[in-house]
């Protein structure tokens, strides 16, 4: 049996996101990911309709922070393209730039998720509403933590020089990871800040 050596070569990643088993990896651990959230919100409407409107917050929920937390998210995600875009094209500044964005933005929006979490006049035991609001907005969360997680290990690597314009699959795995969270908060909001406004 052969023994591995490093010797700073850059790591055996893929060239084409496509051509990885990471990529498939990440694209399997996504749909489970989105069957779950598919399944919590199930939950959410089905009791909706069954309750109707006892099941209502009152006062209906306010966007004065998740309206603004939503358009951090979402610029995370633009930064984190175009990070991408900038490894794709050899530009490493843009690439570093982009990827540090995101993350500095995904921080921004944990915090503010905390202050939303502490201005809610509702807790998890309260009712239906409130314990679905703090399960599935907690659920999201921890990805949010994770999609920091990951952004951040592949922001080091990028810095260390591993990825270039034709091998640079964990770039494309953990950003296709970042736009599935945000994806996932734009259902998330709908359900708990607007659909309240539009069902009661």
């Amino acid at each position: 049996m052969s023994e591995a050596v490093y010797q700073g070569a850059p790591l055996p990643v893929g060239a084409r996101r496509r051509n990885s088993v990471g990529w498939w990896g990440m694209l399997c651990l996504i749909a489970t990911e989105a069957s779950l959230f598919a399944y919590l919100l199930f939950s959410y409407y089905y009791i909706a309709v069954q309750r109707g409107k006892a099941f209502a917050p009152n006062p209906h929920p306010s966007m004065k922070l998740s309206g603004p937390n939503t358009i951090i998210l979402l610029a995370s995600s633009v930064a984190v393209w175009w990070g991408e875009e900038g490894v794709k094209k050899g530009r490493k500044g843009q690439h570093l730039t982009g990827l540090g964005a995101g993350i500095l933005l995904g921080v921004i929006f944990l915090i503010v998720q905390m202050f939303e979490w502490k201005a809610k006049g509702f807790g998890p035991t309260s009712g239906s509403y409130g314990s679905l609001f703090f399960t599935v907005t907690g659920f999201h969360m921890a990805h949010v933590i994770a999609g920091v997680a990951i952004l951040s290990a592949v922001w080091i690597w990028s810095a260390l020089g591993y990825f270039n314009q034709r091998r640079h699959a964990p770039v494309s795995i953990a950003s296709i990871y970042w736009h599935f969270v945000d994806a996932v908060w734009l259902a998330v909001f709908f359900t708990f800040y607007v659909s309240p406004y539009l069902m009661w």
